[in-house]
């Protein structure tokens, strides 16, 4: 699976969502997603993060070794990303 295609299917399954897919050691193993969406809202952390992988499990069996993921609200998401380098 590719970095579009899991940014696709994260988008596509978490209604309002951005998902922002990086390949930061440039293997195609490591990957590291921010996600962003309404839907998060009231949700504890763990919840988001299930909202997540949901989607990507059956997709990502075998094909990524890693997947680093961060959830945020949108009003949150204004408040940290300048952290993250966005």
């Amino acid at each position: 699976m590719t970095i579009d295609q899991i940014k696709k299917a994260i988008e596509t399954s978490i209604p309002g969502a951005t998902a922002h897919v990086l390949d930061p050691r440039r293997d195609g193993q490591h990957l590291q997603a921010f996600v962003i969406a309404p839907a998060f809202e009231g949700k504890m952390l763990v919840q988001q993060h299930q909202m997540v992988m949901a989607p990507l499990k059956t997709a990502l069996a075998g094909a990524v070794h890693a997947l680093s993921l961060k959830t945020f609200t949108p009003a949150k998401w204004q408040e940290v990303k300048s952290q993250y380098g966005f």
